[in-house]
């Protein structure tokens, strides 16, 4: 990474993004590249978000001097045995030797092999895909950049734009995500998030780094289908209501596991409360107990 660049990274690390580039190029950009960050990690183990990442940081999400007029991405230097297209930039001396690409596509490649050919960077193939921090971490201490914040700028942009995503599924699992985190919200006393349009259990089991089957288990589900406005419960739910909620009255299309997660109770709880077969239709105006067992039926 050129350093004229890093400073000024890091000067306006408070108000990132910086130097002309907007949370609408980053998007773009993520949504350009993943393809490619994706296959380098199948290819070379690389992780994707951390390619991604570096990217973002490097070339600020494409607009920068080096990406615009030399296709370089990643602030890569010649060095002593480039052969290709070379472009001059300031950096700690004046008119410094980066290396110029014929597309975007070729940076994102060179990089990888850049990485992968040399002896400081191997530490960190012994790392985990899905460690991004430890893989932001290491770049530093190997001296990829000059920065002394450079892993945390990585680290950064990799959870605000939920990039570790990549490393698990792909970049379909990064398409339509919202920002879970700031969601999240807490429903007799468990933390959970409402549903919107484009959510599933995979993508919200894959951003709070939960195994699918737990929760699923937590929601009492046996099977991944999703409906937009339902609560889903990144822990366990109660065996009762809170104390302010007694008995719920049934509005029309409501089911007894829509009513458990509205209210964050063990779905079985609710059927033994209101002596309740899983598949019996209940009707609007009726009224369910949320704590007790409802002697009435």
């Amino acid at each position: 990474m050129h350093r004229t660049f890093a400073l000024l990274l890091l000067a306006c690390w408070s108000a990132f993004p910086c130097e002309g580039e907007n949370r609408n190029a980053r998007k773009e950009y993520i949504q350009k590249y993943s393809k490619i960050a994706v296959r380098e990690m199948e290819r070379t183990g690389i992780p994707a978000s951390i390619k991604m990442a570096q990217g973002i940081v490097e070339s600020a999400s494409g607009t920068s001097y080096l990406a615009r007029e030399g296709n370089n991405h990643f602030g890569i230097k010649c060095h002593e045995n480039w052969q290709g297209a070379t472009i001059a930039r300031h950096d700690n001396k004046r008119n410094e030797c980066f290396r110029g690409y014929r597309s975007a596509e070729e940076s994102w490649t060179d990089h990888s092999l850049f990485l992968t050919s040399r002896q400081r960077y191997a530490p960190l193939f012994r790392l985990n895909k899905t460690d991004y921090k430890g893989w932001a971490r290491g770049l530093q201490k190997a001296g990829y950049a000059t920065n002394p914040k450079y892993a945390e700028m990585l680290i950064r942009v990799i959870e605000e734009e939920q990039l570790h995503l990549l490393d698990k599924g792909g970049m379909d699992d990064l398409t339509g995500v919202s920002n879970y985190q700031r969601r999240v919200v807490k429903v007799n006393g468990i933390p959970c998030i409402r549903t919107e349009k484009g959510d599933s259990f995979a993508k919200i089991a894959a951003y709070f780094d939960i195994p699918l089957w737990r929760l699923l288990a937590y929601n009492d589900k046996q099977e991944t289908s999703i409906r937009a406005g339902m609560n889903v419960f990144l822990k366990a739910k109660k065996k009762r209501a809170d104390r302010k909620y007694v008995r719920h009255a049934v509005k029309e299309g409501e089911t007894v596991y829509w009513i458990s997660q509205v209210y964050g109770v063990r779905y079985e709880r609710l059927l033994d409360y209101n002596r309740l077969r899983g598949d019996e239709k209940l009707l609007p105006g009726e009224t369910l107990s949320l704590r007790k067992r409802n002697r009435s039926r």
